[in-house]
């Protein structure tokens, strides 16, 4: 599809934040990703996000058509925490991709769950299915899938909300110098490596709010405890590594784990527990992932997870 806008009225205005007024069924993200990619010119020449319109500036907004790929069900194990006709919760397994894309044809989650169930909520897309949140690739531990569109949107509603409780387990390279507190910055598409996310100063990004708490330590590193209070991509990665000062454990993105102080063979991130309202009965649920093996170095009696209490 293409369009062609005039911006009379968009003069000292963002391009993507005019684009965004302009096409609101957009993301604005998805826009900013248009833009880089040169699907969006200003005056008939390349653009960025933050060019600063001009009144009477041409902008020509090109959305290519999506390519139709068909993902197949394949019989891939899945840990299964709860199920009903409405939704699924699992346990992903650390090295599982929770959908298709570039790279990861099959193989993933998505794949799975359609081998698994008979029908999937259509609204998160054909490459989506029922997919209401995601895990990164190396991240382990709960995730709830819808099965239909009324608990997809139900579902989606209470995490726009933020009224799902969601803890993380991360083993960090360094012990932080507080006990814990409470992160809140912005966070976006890094300015030079598009692949990472970062805290951005000036005013871009979308807010960030990570309640932290130090359980143990173990050859110098910690075990923390983190409460999402929002959802951005890469979010406790990013705020482990530049506001705690110490990246996750075997984090191939954000640390080095070829020079941290204990080797791992995997990201030491796992999504815990996972708290929501049945999307159709209304009752509260609660979901723990048992804790891998790579983790035990931290636990001992296991009592420092009582401190999980302090962050409901």
């Amino acid at each position: 599809m293409h369009f062609l806008i005039t911006s009379d009225d968009g003069s000292g205005e963002r391009l993507d934040r005019f684009l965004q007024r302009k096409q609101p069924e957009v993301s604005r993200s998805r826009l900013q990703d248009l833009i880089r990619d040169g699907h969006v010119t200003v005056s008939a020449k390349p653009a960025k996000p933050s060019t600063i319109l001009k009144a009477g500036d041409p902008v020509s907004l090109v959305i290519p058509e999506a390519s139709p790929v068909e993902v197949k069900a394949q019989d891939i194990p899945l840990d299964v925490l709860f199920e009903d006709e409405h939704l699924i919760v699992i346990n992903k397994s650390p090295g599982l991709v929770v959908h298709p894309a570039a790279g990861n044809p099959d193989g993933t989650l998505v794949n799975a769950l359609l081998h698994h169930c008979d029908d999937l909520s259509g609204i998160g897309g054909e490459m989506r299915p029922g997919i209401v949140h995601r895990l990164d690739k190396e991240t382990s531990g709960c995730m709830v899938v819808a099965k239909h569109d009324r608990a997809h949107t139900r579902l989606t509603e209470q995490f726009s909300d933020r009224r799902i409780s969601k803890f993380y387990l991360a083993a960090v390279a360094g012990v932080p110098k507080e006990e814990g507190a409470l992160i809140k910055n912005k966070i976006g598409r890094h300015p030079v490596d598009r692949k990472r996310m970062a805290v951005l100063y000036d005013g871009a990004g979308k807010d960030a709010v990570t309640e932290w708490k130090q359980l143990s330590t173990h050859q110098g590193c910690a075990l923390i405890l983190c409460r999402l209070l929002t959802g951005r991509t890469h979010q406790i990665r990013v705020h482990m590594k530049e506001c705690l000062f110490a990246p996750i454990l075997g984090d191939p993105l954000y640390g080095h784990p070829s020079r941290q102080p204990i080797p791992s063979s995997r990201m030491m991130l796992h999504a815990w527990k996972l708290a929501f309202e049945h999307p159709v009965t209304l009752q509260p649920l609660t979901f723990d992932a048992a804790i891998p093996s790579e983790f035990e170095p931290w636990l001992g009696d296991r009592s420092v997870l009582d401190s999980v209490k302090t962050m409901r």
